[in-house]
C-alpha cells in the first residue's frame, strides 16, 4: 500500500508539473456498476489511466461495442466501416444522401421501420449498420463451412455494392460451375457483370454492374483496417 501511494504521488507530480493543477478526475459514470465502496478504492491515478484509456480506436468505441455485441457482431468490425463511411463523423451526408457514421441510406430506415430524421443520430446510425449486416447475411444462406475471410468479404461486398448484384455474381458463378461461396470467385464475376455477354444472361436480376473496382476496394480497406482493429482492441 505504501509503495503504492509513493508511486502514485510521483507520478501526479510529474503530470501536474507539465500539464498544471487544473485536472480533473471525474467519477466513473454510474453504468460502469461501481458503488461507493468500490469508489473508495479507486486511486486518481486509476482514474486517470482509465479515462485515457477508455477508447482505442475512436472516441465511438464504447456506442459500437454496446450495440454490436446486442445484435451479434464484431464491434471492431463495425468501427473499420464507420472508419471508411465517415470517419467517425457523425454529421455528414453524402451525394447520394447517405447519412452519419454507417452512411445509412433513408431507404434502410425504412426498411427496419426506423423515422428518416432519425438516421443521423450516432445510436441509430450503429443500430441500423448491424441490423443491415445481420440481414445480408441471413438472407445469403452461405453454409456453416464458409471460411471467415470469405463470409465477410462478400457480406461487405453487398452492404457497398447491393446484394442484388452480388447475387447475380454468385448464380453466374454457379452457372460457369465455379464455387459462389469464394470471394475470389464472386469478385471476378462482380467484374465481369460490366460486360453483356455476362450481364445479359438469364440468371442476372439487376442487370449491369460498373461498381465493382470501388466495392473490391471498399472490401479490402474495411477488412484491412478490420484486421489492425483485431490486433488494437479485444472483442
Amino acid at each position: 500500500m505504501l509503495k503504492k501511494t509513493v508511486l502514485t504521488f510521483a507520478f501526479l507530480t510529474i503530470f501536474t508539473t507539465f500539464y498544471g493543477f487544473n485536472v480533473r478526475f471525474s467519477a466513473p459514470a454510474t453504468d460502469d456498476g461501481l458503488n461507493d465502496e468500490a469508489m473508495k478504492e479507486i486511486t486518481p491515478l486509476d482514474l486517470l489511466l482509465k479515462e485515457r484509456t477508455a477508447c482505442v480506436i475512436s472516441d465511438y468505441d464504447p456506442l459500437i461495442r454496446s450495440i454490436s455485441e446486442e445484435e451479434g457482431n464484431d464491434w471492431r468490425l463495425l468501427s473499420a466501416i464507420a472508419y471508411h463511411e465517415s470517419r467517425f463523423t457523425p454529421d455528414i451526408t453524402s451525394r447520394n444522401g447517405a447519412k452519419g457514421l454507417m452512411q445509412i441510406m433513408p431507404s434502410v430506415a425504412r426498411q427496419f421501420d426506423v423515422p428518416v430524421e432519425k438516421v443521423a443520430d450516432p445510436a441509430t446510425n450503429v443500430r441500423l449498420a448491424n441490423k443491415l449486416l445481420s440481414k445480408i447475411e441471413t438472407s445469403l444462406g452461405l453454409p456453416k463451412e464458409v471460411s471467415e475471410k470469405d463470409r465477410m468479404s462478400i457480406v461487405l461486398a453487398c452492404y457497398n455494392g447491393g446484394i442484388g448484384h452480388v447475387a447475380d455474381a454468385r448464380r453466374l458463378a454457379r452457372v460457369h460451375g465455379e464455387n459462389p461461396d469464394s470471394w475470389e470467385v464472386v469478385a471476378r464475376y462482380l467484374a465481369l457483370k460490366a460486360q453483356p455477354e455476362y450481364y445479359e444472361n438469364e440468371v442476372v436480376k439487376c442487370g449491369r454492374f460498373t461498381g465493382s473496382r470501388q466495392t473490391l476496394a471498399y472490401v479490402e480497406d474495411v477488412l484491412g483496417r478490420y484486421d489492425t482493429y483485431c490486433r488494437m482492441a479485444s472483442r
